[in-house]
């Protein structure tokens, strides 16, 4: 393990019997999951760790494909046969530790993917959309302002409520301390720069797969779920009515009876 990794922090939810490991999204932290687990807290023990530069993760250097640190990090968790769970960014790094340990993922359910090359390959032109909504965040980062990039990040992809003045200080320093490293992320997440879809790199990826998207969600993640639907090989697609982008935690109940009939069969 590289010494970037050194420090991860991780903590455990529940104590029910089904061990699962979940991945959090861009600018929150392991503690994302906690109302998830709290719904299933008789079924199941969640584990999470925070991804650099988040909660009480060392912030990233720089140095390396974040993504693939990440997914570095996630691995060192997994141990044993778990149900991997994965939210927006987070799910991009859940897919990269499923096609890297297989054996040790007993399934996959990726919420929200982020991985807009699908759509890029796919729907070109569902993804002009979205990219469109993103250039005022794209325009503020590069005039340097740190505070209203991460201001509209949070109005495009966050829950809505509360609004940006209302969220508490510490609250809006953590999200602004993450921010940059996704658009240090945008040839992973729209050119594919790890090559997470090009030819047989999904193979590996046997175990049932769950993708889930929010129907009020920009219409870029429907796509991406039925592209990645597509692309694997025990994989089936569902929408959560009236949820948005972050609806493990605006929507856990519905999370978690989704995932509930999902594990069933297993």
């Amino acid at each position: 393990m590289t010494d970037q990794l050194d420090g991860i922090f991780s903590r455990s939810f529940g104590q029910g019997p089904r061990q699962v490991l979940a991945v959090h999204c861009s600018l929150a932290h392991s503690g994302a999951w906690r109302g998830l687990a709290e719904v299933m807290a008789e079924d199941i023990t969640l584990t999470a760790f925070d991804m650099l530069s988040h909660g009480r993760s060392p912030d990233w250097d720089g140095q390396g494909n974040y993504q693939l640190l990440n997914a570095e990090a996630g691995l060192a968790l997994l141990t044993e046969p778990v149900d991997l769970v994965g939210h927006s960014f987070g799910a991009t790094v859940a897919l990269r530790m499923a096609m890297a340990r297989p054996h040790l993922v007993r399934s996959l359910t990726l919420i929200e993917p982020v991985l807009f090359a699908v759509a890029r390959a796919d729907a070109p032109d569902v993804l002009a959309a979205v990219e469109a909504d993103s250039r005022p965040i794209d325009a503020a980062w590069e005039a340097g302002d740190l505070e209203l990039t991460t201001r509209l990040f949070n109005r495009l992809w966050g829950p809505g409520e509360p609004k940006w003045p209302d969220l508490p200080q510490q609250l809006r320093d953590a999200m602004m301390r993450a921010m940059p490293v996704i658009p240090s992320s945008y040839g992973t997440l729209y050119l594919d720069e790890n090559a997470t879809l090009a030819p047989g790199a999904l193979d590996p990826v046997t175990m049932p797969a769950l993708l889930v998207t929010g129907s009020d969600s920009p219409p870029v993640m429907a796509e991406i779920a039925r592209g990645l639907t597509r692309r694997l090989s025990d994989a089936r697609a569902v929408s959560v009515p009236g949820a948005g982008h972050m609806l493990p935690v605006t929507h856990p109940k519905e999370t978690a009876d989704l995932l509930r009939g999902f594990w069933q069969p297993a």
